[in-house]
């Protein structure tokens, strides 16, 4: 078994002063990929930025590497634990180079001067993500997905072993989320990351997660292998969709499809 780098126990979330998901338990692993799906509004997003330490528990824990969340300052869990939200925004005018390098601040503060070793760092990430092409290019010419390949290159750049990224494919067409989707899986299979992901497309959950975790309901509806969750049963409890749950005989991967097309279909 993959090391456990993250584990959340019994987990409240919410804002203010609601909570949102009750008694949450969620492992990440390295090498593996965790997603997480659910309905609109069911909490997946509060979840992510409550194990990231941008939101407080309102109960349970979260622990990194066996140390609680709390117990550690900013500068030591961004060097563990890197977070992609699902939009950003940089100052006017900044390149790609410049951008990635701020994914170097966990390592050496804002001011302080760049090193060998931040200089490997950002190469790293502008070659695991395709993005040394754009370098020199500001962030605010490039298309879409460009640009989530500059961001996700700047939060590698962190070089931390926990990777979260909360809805990476919004906004882009089919082409550039699974360009997005293959570096995220390269980074867990080559690089031994342990990744959590929030996605909506079912397909794609069942296509790169190891472990699927739904969420629905105020807490985890199921959790465990694409097969084992990736089910009719699963699906419209959490969802309220009945689906039909094909395998795709060329990969092997899971695919969902509304059962109601069947009745636009025959009307």
């Amino acid at each position: 078994m993959n090391d456990v780098r993250l584990v959340a126990s019994d987990l409240d979330v919410g804002h203010g002063g609601h909570t949102v998901l009750k008694r949450v338990g969620l492992s990440l692993r390295s090498g593996e990929i965790t997603v997480l799906v659910g309905p609109n509004g069911c909490g997946k997003s509060t979840l992510l930025r409550t194990v990231a330490g941008l939101l407080p528990p309102l109960g349970g824990e979260v622990r990194i590497d066996g140390e609680p969340l709390g117990s550690l300052g900013r500068r030591a869990l961004s060097q563990r634990l890197a977070f992609l939200p699902q939009s950003s925004q940089s100052p006017a005018g900044v390149t790609v180079r410049e951008l990635v390098r701020h994914g170097r601040y966990a390592h050496r503060g804002a001011l302080a001067r760049h090193t060998a070793e931040d200089t490997e760092a950002v190469d790293w990430a502008l070659d695991v993500t395709d993005a040394r092409p754009l370098v020199d290019r500001r962030l605010d010419e490039l298309s879409g997905g460009e640009r989530q390949r500059a961001w996700l290159a700047m939060v590698l750049a962190q070089r931390a072993d926990i990777l979260l990224l909360d809805e990476p494919t919004t906004y882009l067409d089919m082409r550039h989320q699974f360009d997005v989707l293959d570096v995220v899986r390269r980074l867990a299979r080559e690089y031994g990351i342990a990744c959590g992901v929030v996605l909506h497309d079912l397909t794609q959950a069942a296509a790169y997660a190891d472990e699927v975790v739904v969420v629905a309901d105020g807490g985890v509806a199921a959790a465990g292998s694409p097969d084992d969750v990736i089910t009719p049963e699963v699906i419209e409890r959490a969802f309220g969709l009945r689906v039909h749950v094909v395998r795709d005989p060329a990969t092997g991967h899971l695919a969902c499809f509304p059962r109601r097309a069947e009745a636009s279909a025959a009307s």
